[in-house]
């Protein structure tokens, strides 16, 4: 019997309640519940796995550099980061709002990470994310416009709710990649949300786009939904360093 019970278990891919009944019925401790009871502790544990399976593969769509939790920030760190507001934004109301975030500062001054650490959260709340290197995503943009997967691949980006663009507009970017990324803008706008993490101040960003008039468009689509978030400070990397930066220097003899 215990034998048939696990076979079916299995064969409907219930994990949850096999790996809960079979430890109900390797421990006395659930001997004296009633049925309807143990019962609802094989479902609640049947919940707790699809709820984790379906959080692991949100993650793994995510694609993201880096693994971050909301546990790990350090708000003392002087870098301009508000606690409160940055919770408020790992709340996710501006996702649900279809607006944009924009994350500017310096080289290491945690930009990659804080946005990590909002996809993770926005994974565990249920919301489905990408993440892209700016360079990465125009080099699959190019690659989909020369096998044909071009719309296939737009539409794909289209059903993830929060897209990030990191490293947005670090290098210059032509007529043409500017046009692919205003096709993006375009299936997303108000529709969906995106989250540029940049060194590069929002005033400066006309002029990393060659032609004037997609500049343009890219930015009213982009500038007038998005809250900001602004960071200054030294490079996290120099702050958490082991290498005591007031020693002497050692020089080769």
């Amino acid at each position: 019997m215990t034998s048939s019970v696990t076979e079916q278990l299995k064969a409907m891919r219930l994990v949850g309640m096999l790996d809960a009944w079979m430890e109900q019925r390797s421990s006395p401790t659930y001997h004296d519940l009633s049925f309807e009871d143990r019962f609802t502790l094989l479902l609640e544990r049947e919940q707790l796995h699809r709820s984790q399976m379906r959080l692991q593969r949100r993650l793994r769509q995510a694609q993201l550099s880096t693994t971050a939790h909301l546990s790990d920030i350090d708000f003392t760190v002087p870098r301009g980061l508000s606690k409160t507001k940055f919770l408020e934004l790992a709340g996710g109301k501006w996702v649900q709002d279809h607006l944009n975030l924009i994350i500017v500062g310096a080289t290491g001054v945690g930009k990659t990470f804080l946005s990590s650490v909002l996809a993770d959260q926005f994974c565990t709340l249920g919301h489905s994310v990408r993440y892209f290197k700016c360079a990465d995503l125009l080099m699959e943009l190019k690659f989909a416009k020369a096998d044909g997967s071009f719309r296939r691949f737009q539409q794909q980006i289209a059903t993830f709710e929060l897209i990030i663009l990191d490293d947005w507009l670090r290098d210059a970017v032509s007529s043409d990649q500017a046009r692919d990324l205003l096709d993006l803008l375009d299936v997303r706008y108000r529709t969906a949300s995106c989250l540029f993490a940049t060194q590069l101040p929002v005033n400066q960003w006309h002029s990393q786009i060659q032609d004037p008039t997609l500049a343009d468009a890219m930015l009213d689509r982009i500038v007038h939904d998005s809250i900001r978030l602004v960071l200054k400070g030294e490079s996290m990397r120099k702050l958490t360093s082991k290498v005591n930066v007031n020693s002497d220097s050692i020089e080769a003899e």
